[in-house]
């Protein structure tokens, strides 16, 4: 798969208003996009994240280093760079909300020098897939958020930019059209073979939607790696036991010396265990010592890991000796 983005060394530093103290906001980063996937950008807030994404968008120079978008510089040569990249901004800064539906895409069509005549066709495929025909006559202050959302989505495809940068493009929407929102962006990359980067902080939806994602933290890439690959990383093994009848204190004394972190909840008709075990052997002491007063275990749940559990662990430094890839 080909690189359609390659950010490399970039530093940005700004100065404090009051102290003139600088600061490193961006400071070494580097990382590619590949054609065709859906790439997850993230970072706490005043990582650097937000800097970066404007220096990707050309909004703000970098002090040191190059973004390449399509082979394409995007300070030597600017407006060519950026005619590969579209982006939605959060809050749908980008429709023009005393227009309806359709006056929307017409308008940014012809920004862009393209008839209406021309872009109907277009136009009327996309109102189409995204669910909008029946609302293109409406005035877009008219329409609920996960409608507009669609919409700054939809005007973004109209510019045919091999690249979408999409900001937190499912907040504040109720749970079916954040679904139908994840349908679409999938879409655009499978029917319209587009790349999409998603900024978001909504990690369910960087789980379901996204193959890698680069994390920024300090300034630095902390992680560049698929979703599957950081969840199996992470995924300890966080048993939670119940118990058929309460332990005895020489049980607890004995299994504390074996998992330090254990929690016992002494509940008189089922008490539980909560454990983590490093090693897949360890289950066996857990039996022995249970089996010395013949303790009945009622059942035994793994915990699954997610990926916000994930990227917290990662902002926390929790992960700091596994490779980047």
């Amino acid at each position: 798969m080909d690189e359609i983005i390659q950010v490399t060394n970039l530093k940005k530093t700004y100065k404090k208003r009051k102290t003139n103290e600088l600061v490193k906001a961006v400071n070494n980063i580097s990382f590619s996009v590949k054609k065709g996937e859906i790439l997850g950008l993230l970072g706490p807030n005043g990582a650097g994240k937000t800097s970066t994404i404007k220096m990707i968008c050309g909004l703000l120079k970098p002090d040191e280093g190059t973004i390449t978008i399509n082979g394409i510089n995007n300070q030597d040569k600017r407006l060519k760079a950026l005619q590969h990249i579209s982006s939605v901004l959060e809050g749908n800064r980008n429709l023009y909300w005393r227009l309806t539906v359709r006056e929307n895409m017409d308008y940014f069509a012809g920004n862009r020098g393209i008839s209406r005549k021309a872009v109907a066709p277009q136009i009327d495929d996309l109102l189409t897939k995204f669910n909008l025909k029946q609302k293109e006559h409406e005035l877009v202050n008219r329409l609920s958020r996960g409608m507009q959302q669609k919409l700054a989505i939809a005007v973004a495809m109209l510019a045919e930019s091999d690249v979408i940068l999409l900001d937190e493009p499912t907040l504040g929407l109720d749970v079916e059209t954040g679904y139908e929102v994840r349908e679409i962006l999938r879409g655009i990359v499978k029917d319209y073979n587009r790349t999409i980067i998603i900024s978001s902080h909504d990690m369910d939806v960087i789980q379901d939607i996204c193959e890698r994602t680069v994390i920024i933290n300090n300034g630095t890439v902390v992680t560049d790696d698929r979703i599957e690959n950081l969840l199996r990383l992470f995924a300890v093994k966080s048993y939670t036991i119940t118990l058929g009848k309460p332990l005895t204190s020489q049980q607890q004394t004995k299994l504390l010396q074996f998992f330090p972190t254990l929690t016992y909840t002494p509940d008189t008709h089922h008490p539980t265990l909560e454990i983590d075990l490093q090693r897949d052997d360890e289950i066996y002491d857990l039996f022995e010592v249970l089996k010395t007063e013949s303790t009945p275990v009622e059942s035994i749940d793994r915990k699954t890991v997610n990926f916000e559990q994930v990227f917290m662990k990662i902002v926390k430094g929790e992960a700091a000796d596994h490779a980047l890839a």
